[in-house]
């Protein structure tokens, strides 16, 4: 059993709490920081991956969750980013059908509650980390390091850093992967509890362990890297292997493997089982990725599409030095940081290089410091620190594939147990050679403070898109997605004119944002500024030549210009590169009708109402026409037809009710006018053909009724004057010959 004679805790100036007294500490703490976004909504990604994702409804199998990708595609298409991440999906759908709906609430409070069960649990990592492993003849584990255990867990607890995690719905799938990766690691040191047998481990723990290290990788692919620290926390602590000397004997000549230590206790035979069971995860996922790795753009993650290995890797340095001063000084965090956020280095005499170079000197300085050191406690200490700090990150490290950002924050909130870890380290440093600790005491608690109020005011950012956006501008102006979802975000409000100016900004930005180009067009062209929006969608179509949605804005706005032809052309363009297009099917019969091609028209529709069988305007359209036209018994059929998959649609009631009116089957009309009134009692087109209608029934005072109320409701609406008027004379008619 592997011992710790060092105790960090003679250097920290804290008085020691029971174990259970730390850990209420640490739960409050973090539930502190992050309690103020439970009510929040569903902000930036959470809309592909939770309101969009078709896996969290009920009628969806249960099965088809373990063949898609986090966002609700197949994992097999070409353009599924590969993140296979079925149990975390799973917890989205429970929280869907529990909570009836789209109810962010319930998905913000699991997650706040994963993180504090996180942060407790760091109690009992740092204790093992910073205090060693070691259990009681009754085979409790025995915290050595309390104080230290403490404030790691504290500072793990309390980081700004984790806010995206925590406040962002989507950041579940890290919390579930931290907390498999911990139970994992916590696992793996069960394994080395004596049994009554004397045995020095478990391989059932071992093998528990390797379990739950897929569990982690199901939650998140960064999971399986917890295989990798068992491995080294083996070999530190189990074993206390130096590595400076085991690679001096390895090196020498006649020297066994076997005399190096590597059989010591059986150390080979778990390493063994860690690793068949990692190649056994590695291909596995590979089998169910089915098409190879996802495909990124060069917008996503410019550096690694530079043609110079030069420029790909010191832009590779350069954002590991961003991810370390995010750890070390998380005030400027920004929920995206690609899209020009940050510009790339192309030359030595860029003047970000030094952050590589400070980055390289610490890391080279503690990597030498944990293999030379002549204190086996501090070298187990720092390579500990450095081996959680180093490896959950090599995923999004670039080293071995392609990742789909630039920086990532919640791709640091596993590696930040390292950060943590080193930084309590220093502190246990700095109280050993500081003459009035207590101030020192007061300074770590003073951080502590700050940490957690920045917590709260950036989990209140993460509240609201407007909030977490707006947030973004003034940490990565450059940045044109940022400018894009402020954009999107004022439009949706209603709010066009500033949309318009932060579309153009992102426009500027990257002249090739076929996204903000489109939108900028849609504006445009509800304005009427066709000419302007024509030359937008143009140009996104150019720079993307399958870009669907760009290509039917691009036909409607050819038909506006009356260039029927050229928007026929690019409606058929759009359904060639997405063939399941339901709104461009509908546009493309609104061209037809202006046509008078009536045939193409009923059948483009008819294709939308089949892609998307809730297609009101569709459905609307076709009744209308046929009613025009002449056809009444089909347009009723139609009508009865979208009603029964559409049954509290109040324009369809209308539209059924007028036909209906027509074929004389007034009761029956009556009624659907009633309910179509009901739902929408300020149409003033409802109150006035359902007055129409009790004027050819008959019913002169309903009638005189609902045209002075639909009268009320518009007062320039010409048809309803003139059918007012008629209706007057007529009474006026009646009332003479009453008189008479």
């Amino acid at each position: 059993m592997a011992q710790s004679e060092f105790n960090l805790d003679h250097e920290i100036s804290w008085f020691v709490l029971p174990s259970y007294w730390a850990k209420i500490i640490v739960g409050l703490m973090s539930c502190m920081c992050f309690a103020n976004s439970y009510d929040g909504d569903f902000v930036f990604d959470d809309s592909e991956a939770i309101i969009n994702n078709k896996d969290l409804r009920a009628e969806t199998p249960l099965g088809d969750l373990w063949h898609h990708d986090f966002w609700g595609g197949k994992l097999s298409s070409n353009t599924s980013h590969k993140s296979y991440r079925p149990l975390t999906v799973l917890t989205f759908r429970m929280n869907y059908l529990f909570a009836g709906g789209f109810h962010p609430v319930g998905f913000h409070v699991i997650n706040i509650i994963l993180h504090c069960a996180i942060s407790v649990l760091m109690v009992d990592v740092f204790s093992i980390l910073l205090g060693g492993l070691q259990y009681s003849s009754k085979g409790r584990r025995l915290n050595l390091a309390p104080k230290a255990s403490l404030l790691a867990a504290s500072l793990f607890a309390v980081h700004p850093v984790h806010t995206e995690c925590v406040a962002g719905i989507v950041g579940r799938a890290d919390l579930l992967c931290a907390l498999f990766f911990l139970l994992s690691f916590l696992g793996y040191c069960k394994a080395f509890r004596e049994n009554k047998e004397g045995n020095h481990f478990s391989t059932l723990w071992v093998l528990a362990s390797v379990l739950l290290g897929a569990i982690a990788m199901l939650c998140k692919e960064q999971g399986i890297t917890v295989l990798g620290l068992n491995a080294v926390f083996d070999a530190l602590v189990i074993n206390k292997l130096n590595i400076l000397e085991l690679i001096q004997k390895v090196l020498r000549k006649g020297k066994s493997l076997e005399n190096v230590g590597l059989f010591k206790k059986g150390l080979l035979f778990r390493i063994t089982l860690l690793l068949s069971g990692g190649a056994i995860m590695l291909v596995m996922r590979w089998r169910i990725m089915g098409t190879g790795p996802p495909a990124f753009t060069e917008v996503d993650n410019p550096a690694s599409f530079a043609d110079s290995l030069f420029v790909r890797a010191i832009n590779y340095n350069y954002y590991y030095s961003l991810n370390a001063w995010l750890l070390l000084c998380p005030w400027w965090l920004c929920f995206d940081w690609s899209m020009g956020c940050i510009p790339l280095i192309k030359s030595v005499s860029d003047w970000r290089i030094i952050a590589l170079a400070a980055l390289w000197f610490c890391l080279i300085g503690l990597i030498c410091q944990a293999l030379c050191s002549q204190d086996s406690h501090k070298r187990r200490i720092l390579t500990l620190g450095l081996g959680f700090l180093i490896i959950p990150f090599l995923p999004a490290s670039n080293l071995f594939f392609r990742v789909g950002f630039v920086v990532a924050e919640r791709v640091i909130y596993l590696p930040s147990i390292g950060y943590c870890m080193l930084l309590t380290y220093g502190f246990s440093l700095l109280s050993k050679q500081a003459k009035k600790k207590k101030t020192l005491a007061a300074a770590v608690l003073g951080i502590l403070l700050i940490d957690v109020l920045h917590c709260v005011i950036r989990s209140n950012q993460w509240r609201s898109e407007e909030q977490l956006f707006r947030s973004a501008l003034s940490v990565c102006p450059l940045n044109a997605k940022v400018h894009y979802n402020v954009g999107k975000n004022l439009a949706d409000k209603g709010n066009q004119t500033a949309a318009i100016k932060y579309y153009r900004e992102a426009v500027r930005l990257n002249p090739k944002y076929v996204h903000a180009m489109n939108n900028l067009g849609n504006i445009l062209k509800e304005r009427n500024e066709l000419q302007e929006a024509e030359g937008l969608l143009s140009l996104a179509v150019q720079i993307q030549p399958d870009f669907a949605a760009a290509w039917m804005n691009l036909g409607i706005v050819q038909n506006s210009l009356r260039r029927f032809e050229e928007a026929e052309q690019s409606y058929w363009t759009a359904l060639k590169h997405r063939k399941k297009y339901p709104d461009c099917y509908y546009n493309l019969g609104r061209l037809y009708a202006d046509l008078n091609r009536h045939i193409d028209a009923l059948n483009a529709w008819r294709n939308a109402t089949v892609l998307k069988p809730e297609h009101s305007l569709a459905w609307n359209n076709m009744i209308i026409l046929l009613d025009n036209t002449g056809n009444l018994a089909q347009a009723e059929a139609v009508g009865r037809e979208a009603l029964e998959l559409i049954p509290n649609d109040h324009s369809l009631m209308f539209s059924l009710a007028n036909v209906l009116g027509k074929s004389q089957k007034y009761k029956e009309s009556e009624a659907l006018f009633l309910k179509a009134i009901k739902a929408n009692p300020n149409a003033a087109s409802y109150h006035g053909n359902l007055a129409v209608l009790y004027h050819r029934w008959g019913n002169l005072d309903l009638a005189k009724k609902h045209y002075e109320v639909s009268l009320k409701l518009d007062p320039a609406a010409p048809g309803t004057k003139e059918n007012y008027s008629l209706l007057k004379r007529k009474l006026e008619q009646l009332q003479k010959k009453g008189n008479v």
